[in-house]
């Protein structure tokens, strides 16, 4: 396609961390070409089968075909539903005359990926993570352009592949609050504070340990509350299902009654502000003074990219992946990271009030994590598919 209406294909799915990317480079596409023509291949039952339809594109399904890990009667179906679901691919392929795909990981991507090499057809790349995923290692060797949040992802370009840094595409919200917080940081924190019920005047703790929680974060703040809250207000972001071990451990720590919830009806009637779930996590993120988290590949590029200083602690599963996603933005002095076993109430004690009171560190935190972070890459992303179409 050299002119006329590009048809771009993108692929990814399954989480957040694949969905939310996906959406902001189909955003950013339309922003620049309103025109194209932009549809998605996923899955029927990850988190895409809803938040695609409900961002205004088209979705294509196929099912997921994980990689074969170990000898098993899978290993031996693998063949077989690897066939049936790149013909789907093709097919899909042909229908949406597409003329470059844009994957972003998960199951979904490694058939794509395989289709439209077999096809001819250019090949774009986002790697989110610090280590990349199978599908992503299994893209790199066709793919014509690799954008990715990390240097040394672990993934073996081909020979005519370019791949550089650009970031994490970020979701809406947080990419519309790094714009208002590079204009009038104060401002923002005012109008937001207002809507959660906080004090815009008063340093604040975000602590979150994403939708599910984290037991040990939950347990080692609320257990610390009356340290804390000698130094500052929290919100904590508890997870669905742990909120109220956190408001016993809360008033057994501070013997008073400062517990309370989030929103305008809020304000004025506690500094422990304690909930399950926040929609608008971005109001939080304008009013914070300090992270408390997990070190999930989106939550750091996030927060990097806010300029918000944060003590990351990965969940402890797994290679290690999501230590390797907070250790450079950690070494450019944007913040600490701290093991799971060692974030405990001592920890707490010993470490957090201290930096609460110490206001240049946590200035310096926030200067370094905003210049790590990057805020355009969806944009950037955007136009290299683009261009990919536009020479096809």
């Amino acid at each position: 396609m050299t002119q006329g209406t590009p048809h771009i294909v993108l692929a990814g799915g399954g989480t957040a961390g694949h969905v939310n990317p996906l959406l902001a480079v189909a955003n950013a596409i339309r922003a620049i070409e309103p025109e194209a023509s932009i549809s998605v291949i996923g899955t029927a039952v990850g988190l895409e089968k809803d938040l695609v339809p409900n961002s205004g594109y088209e979705l294509d399904t196929i099912e997921k075909v994980p990689f074969p890990r170990r000898p098993n009667l899978y290993m031996l179906q693998f063949p077989a539903k690897w066939k049936r679901e790149t013909g789907k691919v093709r097919d899909i392929l042909t229908r949406r005359k597409a003329d470059v795909v844009a994957g972003f990981g998960g199951y979904t991507s490694a058939p794509v990926y395989a289709t439209a090499h077999r096809m001819g057809i250019p090949i774009a790349m986002h790697e989110q993570n610090a280590r990349a995923g199978m599908a992503n290692k299994l893209g790199a060797r066709w793919a014509d352009y690799i954008g990715t949040a990390y240097e040394h992802t672990g993934l073996k370009p081909g020979a005519h592949t370019r791949i550089e840094r650009v970031g994490l595409p970020l979701r809406p919200a947080v990419a519309t609050l790094a714009s208002r917080l590079e204009q009038d940081r104060t401002e923002v924190r005012r109008e937001s504070a207002a809507q959660l019920g906080v004090d815009p005047d008063r340093p604040l703790v975000l602590v979150t340990g994403g939708s599910l929680g984290a037991q040990s974060l939950n347990r080692a703040i609320a257990s610390s509350a009356a340290d804390l809250l000698a130094h500052a207000q929290i919100i904590h972001l508890t997870g669905r299902g742990k909120i109220q071990e956190v408001r016993d451990l809360v008033s057994r720590s501070v013997k008073a009654d400062v517990l309370t919830g989030l929103g305008p009806q809020s304000a004025g009637k506690g500094d422990y502000h304690a909930a399950e779930y926040l929609e608008r996590i971005d109001l939080a993120f304008a009013c914070a003074d300090l992270v408390i988290c997990r070190a999930g590949a989106g939550s750091v590029s996030e927060l990097a990219a806010l300029g918000l200083p944060a003590i990351y602690v990965p969940l402890p599963i797994g290679n290690g992946e999501q230590r390797f996603n907070a250790e450079p933005v950690v070494e450019a002095g944007g913040g600490l990271l701290v093991a799971d076993k060692d974030m405990t109430p001592a920890w707490v004690h010993d470490h957090v009030p201290a930096l609460l009171a110490d206001r240049q560190m946590l200035a310096e935190f926030g200067s370094n994590a905003w210049k790590y972070g990057i805020r355009d890459a969806a944009d950037i992303m955007a136009r290299h598919v683009l261009e990919l179409a536009r020479r096809a």
